[in-house]
């Protein structure tokens, strides 16, 4: 029988992997896409389709994975979900058509919902019930500089060896480091399936919590700001060449959204540790919008870019903290892993509409104004859903018939 993990095991174990699955699934493909599109002769819709498709995948597979961490821990979920990402970047280095690369994609796609944060989150909240706030933010904090590693890293690899042995390299990795670290993680007894204060506030079945109001104001919150969150990670270093900015500034002013990420991290760990969480959301949701009109407007100068950068990477990094500990606060912990799947389904699939609507749009020779009031707009309604979604301390919060 598995002995349980030590909390620090689980949770260098988590930081480690997530910058590994956050760098190779979701920033690398930025830097590599145009060289795909370019190799397999795929107009640009079809190549940053293929990634939308990748997201509605992990949307359908979150809830199930969640579900299955909620009954058996994410040793054997998490270390699957990196067998399936390593098969799925040796298949995308591989594709030499359409329908190969559309099959690739469908692998990761499923391996995302095992691998990224919302099955990292739901085995700490399996092994910590409540008490997991202090490890989603550790955890979160190190995946903060994912992007930091892996653009520049991306950017040099493609370099010297293109996109395919890129993509060969970070499928390895997967195989040979992360699958191994995760069946590390050793499996809870079943006693740690619900932390002694689990039941003290909301204890919410998955059907409970879709009954309630609250689940669909947040999760529509969550969606409109993946939704920015998406259509950034892909497209913002294009976008910023459009103003005039040489690719090696973008980068590395791109590249200050990872240091930032932690920061913002740091900070809720050290000063937003006895606030609510949806307190501490309030302000990161709120910050977004004011980051936007300053690019917006003045996105031609460097300063207000690396700002933008910061203010970004600063609310988008606390937010990954809210999205872990919000939907705990409001329905508790028994059932976590199937409600947070359920709520990431629609963020994932508003994540995959995000990169090809922005395709879609350069395609038309749209305008970095236009493409960012489109942002804005959507950064506005995230704000007034989510202030919709935590406005009543008897809302979701209450103990449910």
């Amino acid at each position: 029988m598995d002995s349980p993990p030590r909390s620090g095991d689980t949770i260098a174990i988590l930081a480690i992997t997530q910058v590994l699955s956050w760098g190779t699934l979701y920033y690398a493909f930025a830097i590599v896409a145009h060289d795909i599109a370019r190799e397999l002769a795929l107009p640009p819709a079809a190549v940053f389709g293929a990634f939308s498709w990748c997201l509605l995948v992990a949307g359908v597979a979150a809830t199930p994975s969640g579900m299955l961490i909620d009954r058996h821990g994410g040793r054997l979920v998490m270390a699957g979900g990196s067998l399936l990402c390593g098969l799925g970047f040796i298949l995308l280095s591989q594709a030499r058509g359409v329908l190969g690369y559309y099959l690739a994609w469908s692998v990761l796609g499923a391996s995302m919902a095992a691998v990224l944060y919302e099955a990292a989150f739901a085995t700490l909240n399996r092994q910590f019930g409540l008490g997991a706030r202090r490890a989603i933010s550790t955890v979160s904090l190190f995946g903060g500089l994912a992007s930091t590693v892996f653009w520049p890293l991306t950017v040099q690899l493609n370099g010297m060896l293109g996109w395919r042995h890129t993509f060969l390299i970070y499928g390895l990795a997967q195989l040979l480091l992360c699958l191994p670290l995760h069946l590390l993680l050793g499996t809870p007894p079943a006693r740690a399936r619900v932390h002694p204060h689990a039941l003290a506030g909301a204890d919410f079945s998955l059907r409970q919590a879709l009954r309630h109001p609250a689940f669909w104001k947040l999760a529509f919150a969550f969606s409109a700001n993946s939704f920015i969150f998406s259509a950034l990670s892909v497209h913002l270093i294009p976008i910023l060449q459009a103003y005039g900015h040489a690719l090696s500034n973008v980068v590395w002013m791109a590249a200050l959204i990872g240091p930032m990420q932690v920061a913002g991290r740091l900070g809720e760990m050290r000063f937003g540790r006895n606030a609510r969480p949806q307190a501490v959301g309030m302000a990161c949701f709120a910050v977004l919008p004011g980051a936007l009109l300053g690019v917006l407007f003045w996105g031609q100068h460097q300063a207000a870019v690396a700002l933008f950068c910061v203010l970004y990477g600063f609310s988008n990094g606390i937010l990954t903290i809210v999205r872990g500990t919000v939907p705990q606060q409001l329905f508790g912990a028994r059932h976590y892993g199937a409600i947070s799947g359920a709520l990431a389904g629609p963020a994932l699939a508003a994540r995959a509409a995000g990169p090809i609507a922005i395709a879609t749009l350069l395609q038309f020779k749209a305008s970095p104004a236009l493409l960012f009031s489109l942002l804005l707009v959507f950064s506005l309604a995230s704000l007034v859903l989510y202030l919709l979604a935590v406005r009543s301390e008897s809302g979701a919060a209450a103990r449910p018939r």
